[in-house]
């Protein structure tokens, strides 16, 4: 499966939002590959197709409406947002399939730096323990997907506190730092894409 990357050190949401949406158009017609994004974001709140605005419980953030998958979530500083624009096509079983390979990038790459780490059957994304480390979103339009997953890193947890996490008022929010472990940014880009990589079965353009 052929994929372009492109990192970026910081990038605004609906910046991002917007570059997916034109690969998305590029695929469709066939003028591009697929794509594998690497950024943070300044600090948002975003809402998913079924997010509720009273879950956001203040107003110092700004809120984005999102177009992905799932409630709502926030995106900062010290979080790694890998975006996946992939074309699934013709495969009616690729979604679930897509969903299952993202999660277990996140699970496989923490695995590497001792943390053990699982999905639960009703709760899209990664946890520890109980606690999400790992955020899971996407949306399929004419069997290409974008959106894709974010990795608590280093970020200020205490932003979390301004929402209802993913709707789920009781679940605790965690990152590699609060687990005590110190990484550089630099050294979870490098195991995620090499993961990334096995896992899609990716051939670098």
């Amino acid at each position: 499966m052929k994929f372009q990357y492109l990192r970026y050190d910081r990038l605004d949401y609906e910046t991002a939002l917007t570059l997916q949406k034109k690969r998305v158009e590029h695929i469709l017609a066939g003028e591009a590959v697929n794509l594998f994004l690497l950024l943070e974001h300044d600090p948002v709140y975003t809402l998913g197709r079924s997010g509720l605005r009273e879950d956001v419980l203040i107003d110092t953030i700004p809120v984005v409406q999102s177009d992905r998958g799932g409630k709502v979530t926030y995106h900062g500083p010290g979080q790694l947002v890998g975006y996946v624009v992939c074309d699934l096509r013709p495969n009616s079983h690729a979604v679930r399939q897509h969903v299952y390979k993202l999660e277990e990038t996140v699970i496989r790459t923490l695995e590497g730096f001792g943390v053990q780490a699982e999905r639960e059957a009703d709760n899209p994304g990664v946890w520890v323990n109980g606690a999400k480390i790992g955020a899971l979103g996407v949306r399929i339009r004419q069997g290409v997907a974008y959106h894709g997953f974010a990795v608590n890193h280093s970020p200020d947890l205490g932003a979390f506190g301004g929402i209802i996490p993913c709707g789920l008022p009781e679940r605790p929010v965690t990152s590699l730092s609060q687990l005590g472990i110190p990484l550089l940014r630099s050294e979870l880009e490098e195991r995620i894409i090499a993961i990334f990589g096995q896992i899609f079965g990716v051939e670098w353009i």
